[in-house]
């Protein structure tokens, strides 16, 4: 048997008990990527609907503005049947920055914040669930830790409330609070006095 050289552009066949060469195995990285790739898709679209949720359209203003507790005959419709009460009440007025050790600098704004449950259910409240908008139509995120009387991280029972202040970074006059009940619940504006 004689051994013959392969023209020149023909591909070498195996010799006896050779095995030919396996195909290149694929990667997963296009999977990888693919996935990785509609998990940013989705985060953009949580982020997006988060936003739309803002406090700018007429379902965010269903608290009365500050109204006190001892009005009731004011809450009573003409009929004389009593007027039915939001399910949260906020409530806010303008306070001098008490300084806490975690604060860096004397520029700030608080606002106490008396929130109020009126449902039937429970409801949760936290300083990142409330923003302040100033009267330049901009809004502050709550800084955390550097009040000394920050609003507590609490659920509140059915009929109960809650009092602290939600402080902004900068010195601004603050016209509303927004309390959204939860980090995607309805939101429920108070005019800061």
């Amino acid at each position: 048997m004689s051994y013959q050289q392969p023209q020149p552009g023909q591909p070498q066949q195996p010799g006896w008990g050779q095995q030919p060469p396996q195909p290149p195995k694929k990667g997963k990285t296009g999977k990888i990527i693919g996935f990785g790739c509609l998990g940013i898709v989705g985060l953009f679209v949580l982020i997006a609907a988060v936003a739309s949720g803002g406090d700018d359209s007429p379902e965010s203003s269903t608290a009365p503005p500050a109204a006190t507790q001892g009005d009731t005959k004011k809450d009573e419709p003409k009929g004389g049947e009593p007027a039915k009460k939001a399910p949260v009440t906020v409530t806010a007025k303008q306070v001098d920055f008490r300084k806490s050790v975690l604060a860096q600098g004397d520029d700030y704004t608080s606002v106490q914040v008396t929130i109020t449950n009126n449902s039937k259910n429970d409801i949760d409240t936290n300083p990142l669930y409330v923003t302040i908008t100033d009267t330049d139509g901009s809004k502050h995120t709550a800084e955390l830790g550097v009040d000394e009387d920050q609003l507590d991280t609490v659920t509140l029972a059915p009929g109960e409330n809650v009092t602290g202040t939600i402080t902004g970074k900068g010195i601004f006059d603050a016209k509303y609070v927004t309390y959204t009940d939860g980090l995607l619940g309805d939101s429920v504006r108070g005019d800061v006095t």
